[in-house]
């Protein structure tokens, strides 16, 4: 029977390297772009290097942008300026942290490393380049990839914006279980491209290398535009054969990979425990009804299922769990079509109440799995509102013997507070991310908790002859999955036993198996394709993952001691982790002290309203200057944010007493722009335009307040006309009209634009590979509308507008004048300077009044 998995590898590596300038377009001229990933079982190592010559009469600034997984640690970084050598060195957190503190208390800043979207991060570094210099820039990362879905994909963003005289991507890998097959695909790829692309593969060993030259880069012959632009993807599968899994052995140091498969899979006791409070009104709730539509279609014949809803109230959808038959799926799906949202949020009594009905459920499949998936999107406003408390409630209610499994939909939940949670109980937590994929995100998540076919596995190895194991104890394991173990070889064994115990549906199991240690040595001698000590960092890798997720959920001392291992670790195989940063130098003259810190997801979110201390740090993977409140107790102070670009040394909350007419971030700047517009002496005020997007952004101020009380958005395909005020919105395609007040949530779709109203807060329309558009509806003091946009990386480099120019010709400059304060700086504006000052105001894109958003304020006449 041919295998139905796939063994899924995921390296989400995504390249941009920018540099442009107002003068000359083309004067900085990447030369050379090579991405050289080496994949040596599971175990990847990427090095992205980029070659540019500054080819105009005066410096210029060079940024060089790498995209690559939130799972993987970087491992180096350098620069090379005619010939001299400016390298990152990994340090402790607080040691770099001090570095950079002193050098902020000169007034300069920081690198910066952030959250980008669900699977990436970005690494960012600029540098000042004089004439006819030359720079090279090499960022190093590595990662032990993770098998999803049964999946292994290599997937790269590949977007270096210029022609290139020497662009190439290798990709080599290597599997000593074989690789069973391999393919390519690529988004941009024409057929000149497809001759710059080869493929050589044997038993265990593939090289892919695309190689395009000039000409094939080109759109076509007379423009001298690129066609790279897209991803780049590599898949493959490997071969598996032993039942006890795989173990490959490299210096002393052992990994054992087990992925069973053909299993039957245990019946499962699930309970979807839904929110439906007011913030889950309108394309969340929409999204969710989606998902458990298509959730509810995979459920299998000898499943049992229930609904949970809450919002102020819990809600049983039945007293029981039924069996998934087709009349209660057609029951189920009529129930989901009705769910709406309103009200507060109490997770605890939502969470009690799913565990009591699992323990009073009955007639339930004797050898079967229980879990419990909770949505939500918010944090407990009802009942229980003490998260420490609701996660020792509920880790006494569970008691081990459910899972739990947590999704956090959007950016207003705290993610540590369900992580760990999560993790208290043998379940995962999973940010749901806003896109108009959510719906698809959450079928996902379910897909990979779907198949259960082991419990209890336990992995064992002779213990007087192995020491620093990880984790080798797991509850579950999923079809599609992989369990990766990993040790070092502590004497001189010949063979290196292993036992596997574990319970499936039929029957509990035993699986034994030998490896002979010279000759698992011997497969990875004189292999050009893979680094020598793989198996080793491999090692470290894992070993500092797992401690740092098994200190979420300790207690404060052991966490502690597990974040002090993780340090050691992580800064013995130089990997810049959560515990350690990047302090990189530059050329005398420039911005001395540049920091890059390892961004988590707890870190990626809106200002928690929990209950916290008087210290304040900024929020990470957003704008500097977004202030965020949390405890500092014990070591969580290691766990802050990525890259603070300005440290309050009085810890003080910034007052703001009024919202700005316009906020908007700069792409590739991190820093936000508050700007005021004198438009009142013109009927509307032109916005924005950008005609490869087909978009056009017009706004009316009001005759009485200072602000915005009508926006004008005209898309080109399909044809529509949104008219938004204060009153309503309008709709307008073709010669039909649709209004939809702001007094309730609704949602409008026309030739796939989509126009979505959540009640008296917002409106957004999205539409595929294009900007999003929200507009804010403030309500205090005076009724006005607040403009922003979302994916802004969508915007070409043709838009405009009071607005646009923003998106497409601004640029802070590097230089100082007289006199110039440390709150002001230079700002270029399609060609025109601007002096702007650092200000605290009201953010409009927040429900929460309270929490200011630091901005450099300007003011333009249209």
């Amino acid at each position: 029977m041919e295998e139905r998995t796939l063994l899924a590898l995921m390296v989400f590596s995504s390249l941009v390297v920018l540099a442009e300038t107002l003068a000359q377009k083309h004067a900085i001229e990447i030369y050379s772009l090579h991405v050289d990933c080496k994949v040596t079982s599971r175990f990847a190592h990427t090095v992205v290097t980029s070659k540019i010559v500054n080819r105009a009469n005066e410096s210029r600034e060079v940024t060089f942008e790498v995209e690559l997984p939130k799972t993987a640690f970087i491992t180096n970084f350098s620069m090379s300026i005619d010939g001299k050598v400016y390298p990152g060195i990994i340090k402790e957190k607080a040691s770099a942290q001090k570095e950079y503190d002193t050098a902020v208390s000169r007034g300069q800043s920081a690198g910066l490393v952030k959250i980008t979207g669900r699977k990436l991060e970005q690494f960012h570094m600029s540098v000042s380049v004089a004439a006819a210099s030359k720079v090279t820039f090499e960022l190093t990362y590595e990662e032990l990839l993770k098998r999803q879905l049964g999946k292994f994909e290599l997937l790269m963003k590949v977007r270096p914006k210029q022609l290139v005289k020497h662009f190439q991507i290798d990709v080599h890998i290597f599997e000593p279980q074989g690789i069973r097959f391999l393919e390519t695909d690529s988004t941009f790829m024409t057929n000149e491209l497809t001759e710059a692309l080869t493929k050589v593969q044997n038993e265990t060993k593939a090289h892919i290398l695309f190689k395009p030259t000039v000409d094939q880069q080109k759109i076509n012959p007379e423009l001298n535009e690129t066609l790279l632009n897209g991803d780049f993807v590599v898949r493959y599968d490997v071969k598996r054969g032993a039942t006890a899994g795989d173990i490959q052995i490299v210096n002393g140091y052992f990994v054992h990979y087990f992925a069973p498969h053909e299993m039957p899979v245990f019946p499962k006791n699930v309970i979807f425990l839904i929110d439906r409070s007011g913030s889950m009104a309108g394309r969340k709730i929409e999204q969710t009804r989606a998902a458990l539509l298509k959730i509810l279609q995979d459920l299998r014949p000898e499943d049992h299922f229930s609904f949970i809803t809450f919002n102020s109230k819990v809600a049983e959808w039945r007293s029981s769990l039924l069996q998934a038959t087709a009349e209660n799926m057609a029951n189920a799906a009529g129930f989901v079509q009705t769910l709406s949202a309103g009200g507060g949020t109490d997770i605890s009594r939502a969470l009690l109440t799913a565990v009591s009905v699992l323990d009073k459920a009955e007639r339930l499949p004797k050898s079967s799995v229980s879990m419990i998936i909770l949505l939500t999107d918010g944090q407990p406003t009802s009942g229980e509102s003490n998260v420490e408390v609701i996660q020792e409630n509920i880790q006494k209610a569970v008691n081990g013997k459910y899972a739990l499994f947590c999704l956090g939909f959007g950016f207003d939940v705290s993610y540590k507070f369900l992580e760990k949670m999560a993790l208290s109980n043998g379940g995962i937590a999973r940010r749901i991310y806003e896109n108009a994929d959510a719906a698809l995100q959450l079928q996902g998540f379910y897909q990979e908790v779907a198949t259960p076919i082991l419990r209890k596995i336990e992995m064992q190895y002779p213990e007087n002859a192995v020491e620093g194991l990880t984790k080798n104890n797991f509850k579950l394991f999923f079809e599609g999955s992989e369990i990766i173990v990993s040790g070092k070889i502590s004497n001189e064994l010949d063979l290196l036993p292993v036992e596997i115990k574990a319970q499936s549906h039929a029957s509990d199991l035993t699986l034994k198996e030998e490896a002979n240690v010279k000759e698992k040595e011997q497969v990875f001698q004189n292999q050009s394709y893979i680094f020598g000590n793989f198996i080793e960092r491999l090692w470290a890798y894992l070993t500092i993952q797992q401690l740092l997720e098994k200190s979420i959920s300790a207690q404060e001392e052991d966490q502690k001691t597990l974040e002090a291992q993780a340090l050691e670790l992580s800064l013995q195989y130089s990997f810049v982790t959560p515990l350690t940063s990047m302090v990189v130098t530059k050329p005398a003259g420039q911005q001395q002290a540049e920091l890059a810190n390892k961004p988590t997801e707890a870190d990626n979110e809106k200002p928690s309203s929990f209950p916290v201390g008087d210290a304040y740090r900024l929020r990470s993977g957003s704008s500097p200057g977004r202030w965020r409140s949390e405890p500092q107790s014990g070591s969580n102070k290691k766990l802050s944010s990525v890259v603070v670009r300005l440290r309050d040394k009085t810890r003080a909350q910034p007052l703001a007493n009024e919202y700005p007419q316009l906020l908007l971030q700069l792409p590739k700047q991190n820093e936000i722009i508050c700007l005021n517009t004198d438009g009142k002496a013109q009927p509307s005020v032109h916005l924005l335009s950008d005609p490869e997007q087909g978009l056009t952004v017009t706004g009316k101020l009001g005759d009485r307040i200072n602000h915005f009380v009508q926006f004008e958005i005209i898309y080109v395909n399909p044809p529509v006309r949104i008219h938004v005020s204060t009153d309503e919105i309008v709709l307008s395609h073709d010669t039909e009209s649709t209004r939809l007040p702001w007094m309730e949530s609704a949602t409008s779709t026309v030739q796939g634009l989509r126009v979505s109203v959540e009640k008296e807060r917002s409106v957004t329309a999205s539409l595929s590979d294009t900007v999003t558009v929200k507009i804010s509806f403030v309500k205090f003091p005076d009724d006005f509308l607040g403009l922003y946009f979302l994916n802004t990386d969508r915007f070409s480099d043709k838009v405009n507008g009071v607005l646009g120019q923003f998106y497409s010709k601004a640029q802070f400059e590097n230089k100082s004048y007289i006199n110039q304060r440390a709150d002001e700086r230079l700002l270029s504006v399609s060609g025109s300077e601007h002096k702007v000052t650092r200000q605290y105001k009201k953010d409009y894109r927040l429900e929460s009044t309270s929490d200011p958003v630091s901005c450099w304020s300007i003011d333009i006449t249209p």
